[in-house]
């Protein structure tokens, strides 16, 4: 072999190599961020009850909702929790006495209940007076009870309750009535019913959902790299995959905000290997106390993430969301929580999370 043969076959080789170490540079590079071993969060983490407000609870079954749960409890914390639950209140429910003519034990109320709690799409609750305490309660066996009342929510997020929904209601509480030989009271419809479009005319208007999105600059993220990265700032994983949640200072709470990503991606063979460019953080307004400073926390929590993950944040049509904006949607919701105040239905109190829900 000539000089020159051998010349040319070392140039090949080289250029040979460095085509391949260019691709391999590439790849590397295009590569989603992963987190790194040591921190990473384990599979079993993804099961973690969510304290989330709009969650549906699952226990094995389906569980109607009622007055007598709090939706900011998952499951585990629902079956444990002693607490008393929330009541009814003339508020934001239509309320039927029902007047006894001796002491009901609660075994009898409790079946004397019926199958769902629910008149179409709002909530249906029963409450007994207490020999014992003198409060209202949700019926529960070994209890004396000396009155009771009925109710339906006014309204909530699917809409103003309506002359049918008001008919189920008078059709449950009649039944439940009958079955402990007691009298109900019923108050006019139409003025509950334009109760009820008032209120939901109000919560339409008074009802706010944030988002901001997080995209990525340069190299996408990883599922792994995202959970680790949202760790650092307090999430903990929601109860569904490629969802993140803060929880609230105090237990039982709705999370103060929500972190989610693509669903697929975090349910792939191998998350690690997915590649994931946005990322959304919401806060449910309503839902929130106003003392935990959501959108204060929003806003911080955004521009953290967007640092340390070299991401940006943007509006619905794709723009950066400047730190001018920020202050004028601040000002916004300050307005926001003294109009709720004054109506009694404060953001994150009980009553404000049911009629917003």
């Amino acid at each position: 072999m000539s000089t020159l043969q051998i010349s040319l076959a070392v140039a090949g080789g080289l250029v040979l190599a460095g085509v391949v170490a260019h691709s391999t540079w590439s790849a590397r590079k295009n590569r989603p961020k992963r987190a790194t071993p040591e921190a990473a969060p384990g599979q079993d983490a993804a099961q973690a009850t969510e304290p989330d407000s709009g969650a549906e609870d699952s226990l094995g079954a389906r569980q109607e909702p009622s007055f007598d749960r709090d939706s900011g409890l998952g499951p585990l914390a629902a079956m444990m929790s002693i607490e008393k639950k929330p009541g009814l209140d003339a508020l934001i429910d239509v309320i039927a006495p029902v007047v006894v003519e001796s002491v009901v034990s609660g075994e009898a109320a409790l079946a004397a209940m019926p199958s769902t709690r629910r008149a179409g799409s709002k909530p249906f609750g029963v409450e007994g007076l207490s020999v014992d305490t003198g409060e209202w309660e949700f019926p529960a066996a070994g209890q004396r009870y000396s009155a009771f009342q009925c109710g339906v929510q006014l309204a909530n997020r699917t809409g103003a309750l309506n002359q049918i929904e008001y008919s189920e209601f008078v059709m449950k509480a009649q039944a439940f009535a009958d079955a402990i030989s007691g009298e109900p009271e019923f108050p006019e419809m139409l003025d509950e019913v334009a109760r009820a479009r008032e209120l939901d005319q109000f919560a339409s208007g008074h009802d706010a959902q944030l988002s901001f999105t997080l995209r990525a600059v340069h190299t996408a993220w990883s599922p792994g790299y995202v959970q680790q990265s949202a760790a650092k700032l307090g999430f903990v994983p929601g109860a569904i995959p490629g969802r993140m949640v803060l929880p609230a200072s105090q237990s039982g709470n709705a999370a103060i905000l929500g972190l989610s990503f693509d669903t697929q991606a975090a349910m792939a063979d191998d998350p690690e290997q997915t590649a994931l460019r946005e990322l959304t953080l919401s806060l449910d307004v309503p839902q929130v106390l106003r003392s935990e400073q959501p959108f204060a926390r929003m806003c911080e929590a955004a521009m953290a993430l967007a640092s340390n993950m070299d991401g940006v944040i943007i509006d619905d049509n794709g723009n950066p969301i400047r730190t001018e904006t920020m202050e004028i949607i601040h000002a916004d919701l300050e307005q926001l929580y003294d109009t709720l105040d004054g109506r009694e239905l404060s953001a994150g109190s009980v009553l404000g999370r049911r009629l917003f829900s």
